[in-house]
């Protein structure tokens, strides 16, 4: 159980707070629910580009890691298409530094032109190496908009093109900034060996004064069922063929999101798991392969991966895996392996919650989502789900109406 306090200041910012008295430290953890879904079709990346442009300097604080390694602490930041995080750990008697230089943050950057070009070199830089130059970079730069033809999970927290970020204007960095970047759109969370009141009047004193921005109302477009399977084929400069099958699945809200989650334990989790036992090590069609599945608060994907061993055909290997999917609705999985994989979720959520750092992520996180609370309840939706919803979520997820192909063929 992880117990936090929660409040909600007069400008919208909630803050939630998490003692833990084992520790020095202290966790400051700024989610803001903006992500890369909520980009223009014709502006995307910017969610990413402003996790650069947030470590630029803001209107006070000209350099931002300068004062916070002299407080002993350290920072990062990510991005995904559902939120953006930033967090910091620091010496707890140094909290208010945190405070001082994340209230800054929120209140507003040093917009500039030089700043927005460096980190537009920067991202545009990391789009090439990761995505246009790397060995099987691309993938899902073409599987996500095979898969969703609607909603904008579409595009990856990159962005969908290269020259959406190297056009990037300061007006338009600006707009998107005080759009999102408002007390009302962010989730505070505090953990470590603090206390409510001393939060609530540093969150007061450094938060309190800033407007609180107007409430985002999302509204996305719906991706609609899949009816027609989609395939696309694509030749490259990599060493061995790989196979990509992606199914849609369900929101993080959806009581059958627990049921995917553990068919992906069952076919991948670990060397014991149906897929590695069957097709790498038994078969041996593969030289690796993966089942796991998106966990993005709209409906998701689950996908298999693999990378085919070298001489073997892509029908051969596809034919393997849909053996094995043809298993998953069929057969009711047996108690020994369910609880298998429970365990190990089990384990998982555990050894997660461990951490003061993991724990404030994902208080933010429920937040998010709408109930902190919810935290504490995963591991009883987990052990509520039967062989029964096994069978039934397969049959339902596995079809190949419901399936985007993708085929990565080898140059070589």
């Amino acid at each position: 159980m992880v117990n936090y306090e929660r409040f909600v200041l007069p400008n919208g910012l909630r803050v939630l707070v998490h003692q833990d008295t084992s520790t020095p430290m202290a966790v400051f953890n700024v989610m803001y629910d903006v992500g890369a879904k909520d980009e223009d079709p014709n502006k995307t990346g910017f969610a990413h580009l402003f996790e650069h442009l947030m470590f630029g300097g803001s209107i006070n604080v000209p350099e931002y890691d300068e004062p916070l390694q002299m407080a002993g602490g350290e920072n990062n930041a990510y991005t995904t298409n559902d939120l953006t995080n930033y967090y910091i750990q620091l010496p707890t008697e140094n909290l208010e530094t945190a405070f001082w230089l994340e209230s800054d943050r929120m209140l507003s950057l040093a917009f500039g032109e030089k700043s927005l070009d460096v980190q537009r070199k920067v991202v545009s830089e990391e789009f090439k190496e990761h995505y246009l130059n790397k060995p099987y970079g691309d993938v899902w730069l073409k599987m996500r908009p095979l898969a969703y033809q609607t909603h904008p999970y579409q595009w990856m927290t990159i962005g969908k093109e290269l020259s959406h970020i190297e056009n990037a204007q300061l007006q338009d960095v600006k707009d998107f900034f005080f759009k999102h970047y408002r007390p009302v759109n962010a989730i505070l969370v505090v953990a470590g060996n603090v206390t409510v009141e001393r939060v609530r009047e540093l969150a007061e004193k450094w938060f309190g004064p800033i407007e609180s921005g107007e409430r985002y109302n999302r509204n996305l477009p719906v991706e609609p069922p899949q009816t027609v399977g989609r395939k696309l084929e694509v030749h490259a400069d990599v060493p061995l063929d790989a196979l990509y099958k992606c199914w849609h699945i369900y929101s993080r809200l959806d009581p059958r999101y627990y049921a995917a989650d553990l068919i992906t334990e069952v076919l991948s989790g670990g060397g014991s798991s149906r897929l590695y036992q069957a097709l790498v090590k038994e078969k041996q069609l593969f030289s690796n392969i993966e089942c796991y599945h998106s966990g993005t608060v709209d409906a998701g994907l689950l996908t298999i991966e693999g990378k085919l061993v070298k001489g073997v055909k892509m029908e051969d290997a596809e034919k393997a895996i849909e053996e094995e999917l043809q298993k998953m609705r069929t057969e009711k999985i047996s108690e020994a392996e369910l609880q298998k994989v429970k365990n190990k979720t089990e384990s998982m959520i555990a050894f997660e919650d461990m951490s003061v750092m993991n724990r404030a992520n994902s208080l933010a996180f429920y937040e998010l989502l709408g109930d902190a609370s919810l935290m504490n309840t995963e591991l009883d939706r987990y052990n509520k789900v039967t062989a029964d919803d096994i069978l039934k979520e397969s049959n339902a997820i596995f079809n190949e109406n419901n399936c985007s192909t993708l085929y990565y063929l080898s140059k070589n």
